[in-house]
């Protein structure tokens, strides 16, 4: 490739590729013999130039080479690794792999592009959302739009994600997060758990739809990208870009096997951060928590792990703690399970002062919040391991039919536990999470672990947003709810004291008799108390009076209502029983109680009281 010729540069610089004065700098750890640079053009397959890294060269275990050259642009690369090509770790963009799950591409090298165009952020900056003002909303990139009915041009996207942020905000979520990104494989290959050398290679037949495995964690997903040229470091950024004009953060996931570096594992949450302005990096797999969360570069970054044991915050509240423990409680509250009520009462407080806490009630691995209240077993035949594979514990009750029925008492009593699930989920003080479609009741047919689904197993139908309207309009509603009333979502988690001395503690424990909170094992009735003076509005002003009584007994309980503030009465927010006006009581049409002193709460339901002040 006379184009381009080696130049001495005796500096040290980063791993990748670095553009310099001279050219641009490679530096690789592949090989352990030998490594040679090989360059494409764009579009050709046979390659165009290869470069050898000369011994003197290589510090360490790291090769290191400047190349010089007139014209860089349409060029490409990869390594010779040892006799094997193979892609670049820190490659910034890849090509030849934008079709999604072509088999063709299987044994197909992905090429880094060498140069990288520019992009104009227009000022854009990560947004900074607190925790407690945050409402996030999980999806993924291809299922998302992917089914006919989502209405976007470009389907299955980044550019469709960018389609629905009128969607995001008339939801009133704050933050997307899209499951990995990244470039990986999706044409899933065998494993040779046997250790034979001589198995076949040749694809399972199976696509890995979620994106856990290895990969090449710097790059954005080619094939999550539209358009004839694809370019999907453009189209990645124009959707940040977007979402922040509209006030929404983006969380990105990024999965890790354990076998990279931790230097590895730190550089690709960076360069997401610095190239790509993304407002969070949610850490799954085997990553190196303590030397990200300890990371200054990152230490105003949304940081999200399943534990943060032994790692220091920080200066500022930017991790938080991402795992199933809410899920888990509060599904066995909602199914009935005994000796939950002090679980209730740890959940529905808890927000560290230095690590926040992500609350969901499904996630991509388990049942969605529909399933959660159709199935109680786990159907997953469809994955070919006859049903070997997901987790035996759903936590779920079907509501007295397994899987679809037309029976109108079942139906009612799903959409009433739906309703009760999102009361716990948008009513507890640490950051709600919605994963995409619950909000309007999406099914994956009772598959609890769809990691190789690309269908509409685990594409969202958008038909059910009209099908389940009252579904949807109650989550919607209930977000509002809470970011209006900021009781439900403190700075600090609730101290269970009267600190201001106002005569009512922040936050208190009720059982059917005021003050008396009951935890025996039978117990499944909790009310809960919030006073409006801890609750201050943006304007200044303090909150309302809140009791929520939760009764999750199969039998109706009456409960004691506390005592107001003289010229306050207690006034119907919420109810989860009445199925007729959806739970929902609008601002300012709150129903007096006619008995200020006690109300009998219906068998497994929630109830909100306002304590309002009197005309």
């Amino acid at each position: 490739m006379g184009d381009f010729y080696i130049a001495e540069d005796k500096k040290w610089y980063p791993l990748g590729v670095t553009k310099t004065a001279e050219g641009y700098h490679f530096a690789t750890t592949a090989g352990k013999e030998s490594c040679s640079l090989v360059l494409f053009r764009e579009g050709k397959t046979a390659p165009a130039g290869q470069f050898p890294f000369r011994p003197e060269d290589r510090t360490g275990d790291v090769w290191n080479m400047t190349l010089s050259g007139s014209d860089f642009s349409g060029v490409e690369y990869a390594y010779e690794a040892d006799g094997k090509l193979e892609a670049d770790r820190y490659g910034l963009s890849f090509r030849g792999h934008e079709q999604w799950g072509n088999l063709n591409n299987v044994k197909k090298v992905r090429r880094a592009a060498v140069v990288q165009e520019e992009f104009d952020w227009e000022g854009d900056r990560p947004l900074e959302i607190p925790y407690e003002e945050t409402v996030i909303y999980r999806l993924h990139v291809r299922g998302f739009t992917k089914h006919a009915s989502s209405g976007t041009e470009n389907r299955g996207t980044f550019a469709a994600i960018a389609e629905k942020i009128p969607y995001f905000k008339e939801l009133g979520v704050t933050a997307v997060e899209l499951l990995p990104p990244s470039e990986f494989e999706e044409v899933m290959m065998p494993e040779h758990a046997d250790g034979n050398p001589y198995g076949k290679d040749e694809p399972t037949g199976r696509l890995n739809y979620w994106g856990y495995g290895d990969g090449c964690s710097l790059a954005p997903k080619a094939s999550y990208s539209s358009g004839k040229e694809k370019h999907p470091v453009r189209e990645f950024r124009e959707l940040v870009k977007a979402l922040h004009k509209a006030g929404l953060e983006i969380i990105i996931e990024l999965y890790f096997t354990g076998k990279e570096t931790p230097g590895y594992a730190l550089e690709a949450v960076r360069s997401w951060v610095e190239r790509y302005h993304v407002d969070g990096v949610h850490l799954v797999g085997c990553a190196p928590v303590k030397v990200i969360g300890e990371d200054p570069f990152l230490s105003r970054t949304k940081l999200l792990a399943n534990c943060w044991e032994g790692v220091d915050p920080g200066r500022s509240r930017h991790l938080a703690e991402y795992n199933d423990g809410f899920l888990t409680d509060m599904r066995r509250l909602l199914k009935g399970d005994e000796d939950q009520i002090s679980n209730l009462v740890f959940r529905i407080k808890r927000n560290p002062e230095k690590v926040a806490a992500v609350n969901y009630m499904a996630s991509t691995n388990g049942f969605t919040m529909m399933d959660m209240v159709s199935y109680d077993r786990k159907h997953n035949e469809e994955n070919g391991e006859n049903g070997r594979d997901g987790t035996d514990c759903n936590y779920s009750w079907n509501c007295g039919a397994e899987g679809p029925t037309r029976k109108k008492k079942i139906l009612e009593m799903r959409k009433k536990q739906l309703r009760n699930a999102f009361m716990l989920l948008f009513l507890s003080q640490g950051a709600p999470l919605l994963l995409a479609g619950d909000e309007f009741g999406n099914t994956q047919n009772g598959n609890n672990n769809a990691y190789c689904q690309d269908n509409d197993i685990s594409w969202l139908n958008w038909n059910q947003l009209k099908t389940n309207k009252d579904i949807y309009d109650f989550a919607r509603y209930l977000i509002a709810f809470r970011k209006a009333h900021p009781v439900f979502h403190m700075e600090k988690e609730p101290r269970i004291m009267d600190y201001k001395a106002c005569g009512y503690p922040d936050v208190s424990f009720h059982g059917e008799k005021t003050w008396c909170p009951e935890f025996e094992n039978f117990r499944r009735q909790l009310g809960i108390l919030y006073c409006g003076s801890y609750g201050i509005r943006p304007d200044g002003s303090e909150d309302d009076f809140f009791y929520v009584a939760c009764n999750m007994h199969w039998e109706p309980h009456l409960f004691a209502l506390p005592h107001l503030p003289k010229g306050r009465s207690w006034h119907m927010a919420l109810n989860t029983d009445e199925g007729t006006r959806n739970g929902i009581y609008l601002p300012g049409e709150e129903k007096l109680l006619k008995d200020q002193r006690k109300f009998m709460v219906p068998s497994r339901s929630i109830v909100v009281f306002i304590g309002k002040k009197e005309a």
